[in-house]
């Protein structure tokens, strides 16, 4: 089920079952000769996409242009960056939205800079946006003081439940720390190059590989559909676990 494919019945079920909303977070990011610029937002998406076969979930359109960075390549390579700032402020209106219209279970899913679920600039704007939509939207539909209200009397209670508020939005990433250590996590090489190649395959073409040479690019010599394969399965099992 996708957001922008559905009727407002479907929302309506979507919203009465706490149905999750899941976004894909990416980037446009130079990933070597070999990669293609939407490598980081097509692992997400082609992992929900296999995961929506498995769960009921709805799937958000992705936001492909963020705080990408420039620590890859310099502004010349292709990547697009948009500035944390600019990126809060808009994640912000969207989130808001989403409140506004009652869901109350969305996921945002991310496979950049996430190396054992690190905090880095483009994750954090997401965090921060999430939780001052959720505080702008409590504060907009209960009043200032809401949470010093007998009516949150059980806040602590239902901290980390479907009745927390600060659970409504949740920032995860693709793989877990379990699964990168289960089976590899590095930019553009063995085992990027090997999810993506599972995912999109038409996403890598291996034969490049010589025509720039850069230090992180070199193992994706050693990529495979196989390990891809695998890397997807247990990326999987996490997310069906975590995405409730």
């Amino acid at each position: 089920m996708e957001y922008n494919m559905i009727f407002p019945r479907e929302l309506d079920k979507v919203k009465e079952n706490r149905t999750p909303t899941v976004i894909c977070g990416g980037t446009v990011e130079y990933h070597g000769p070999h990669c293609s610029y939407g490598c980081d937002t097509l692992v997400a998406e082609g992992l929900i996409k296999k995961l929506a076969e498995k769960k009921e979930i709805m799937i958000a359109p992705s936001i492909y242009y963020s705080p990408s960075s420039y620590a890859v390549a310099d502004e010349t390579s292709g990547t697009v960056h948009i500035e944390e700032d600019v990126f809060e402020a808009y994640l912000f209106g969207i989130f808001m939205n989403m409140l506004d219209a009652g869901l109350r279970n969305i996921y945002v899913v991310i496979h950049h800079q996430f190396e054992q679920e690190s905090l880095m600039p483009m994750t954090l704007s997401y965090m921060k946006a999430a939780k001052r939509a959720t505080m702008r939207y409590l504060e907009k539909t209960q009043g200032r003081g809401w949470w010093g209200s007998e009516s949150y009397a059980d806040y602590y209670a239902n901290l980390g439940g479907g009745d927390d508020p600060f659970s409504w939005i949740k920032v995860i990433p693709t793989m877990s720390t379990e699964v990168q250590n289960a089976t590899g996590y590095d930019h553009a090489g063995k085992y990027e190059c090997s999810i993506l190649m599972a995912l999109y395959p038409e996403a890598v073409d291996l034969d490049r590989l010589g025509e720039r040479e850069h230090w992180f690019t070199k193992s994706a010599t050693e990529a495979s559909v196989e390990l891809g394969n695998e890397m997807v399965e247990k990326s999987l099992e996490y997310l069906k676990d975590r995405i409730v």
